[in-house]
């Protein structure tokens, strides 16, 4: 859906947020970062310098900016709402209480990247569940766009195994689809190339994973999850 979110009403204040953030880790780590003044196209001026300092500043980021008051207003705001009670011909919806977050995917960082998943395996809330993606940069092919195989929710959960394939990631990430890539090969790809406000809905059960960045610069995108109470 392009244009979804109010680019200067909705996804600027988080933006700005972030911004700050970056320079109050800085600061409470006595890193002098300069940086030019708040722009939304350079939001996340200073942090590749940051965390090559240190890269566990990138760490407290994280945990830090999913608690920006503007957008917890933007993933449980009322249109999202509405869209996905309509969506799902539901009355009830809800949001899980871990389901929700900023990812930051650094440049040719690939130890935290999402191989191929359905979300369902990691937000068992419910089955009947969309997730809500939504860029906080213009998404160019050297960011590595999510990826997405349409119509592979249509064949059910996949059979999952722990630390097989990708057995040297830790925690949740050392769990993969059964045979994965003969499971992937009966669907085609598609990698939406986004903007600011666009976002993307995908069932729990379809198939999804992260693109490669291979860019200079951190792809930062906003994540919810509403599942159906029924």
């Amino acid at each position: 859906l392009r244009g979804f979110y109010d680019d200067g009403q909705e996804i600027e204040p988080i933006q700005r947020g972030i911004y700050d953030i970056i320079g109050l880790v800085a600061q409470r780590h006595g890193v002098s970062l300069p940086r030019a003044e708040f722009s939304p196209a350079t939001f996340d001026d200073g942090y590749n310098e940051l965390i090559a300092v240190d890269r566990a500043f990138g760490g407290e980021i994280y945990d830090l900016v999913k608690q920006i008051p503007a957008f917890l207003r933007l993933i449980s705001g009322q249109k999202s709402d509405d869209l996905f009670r309509d969506l799902r011909k539901t009355e009830q919806s809800g949001i899980g209480a871990n389901s929700y977050g900023i990812r930051i995917d650094n440049p040719n960082e690939d130890k935290f990247r999402s191989h191929w998943h359905q979300e369902f395996m990691y937000q068992p809330q419910s089955i009947d569940g969309i997730v809500f993606w939504t860029p906080l940069l213009p998404i160019a092919e050297d960011l590595g766009p999510v990826i997405i195989l349409p119509g592979s929710h249509k064949d059910g959960l996949c059979i999952y195994a722990k630390a097989t394939t990708y057995a040297s990631k830790s925690g949740a990430y050392q769990i993969g689809i059964h045979e994965e890539e003969r499971v992937v090969e009966n669907y085609q790809p598609t990698a939406p190339l986004t903007e600011p406000g666009d976002l993307l809905l995908m069932d729990f059960l379809t198939i999804h994973g992260s693109g490669i960045n291979r860019s200079h610069r951190s792809r930062w995108s906003v994540q919810s999850r509403f599942f159906n109470y029924r």
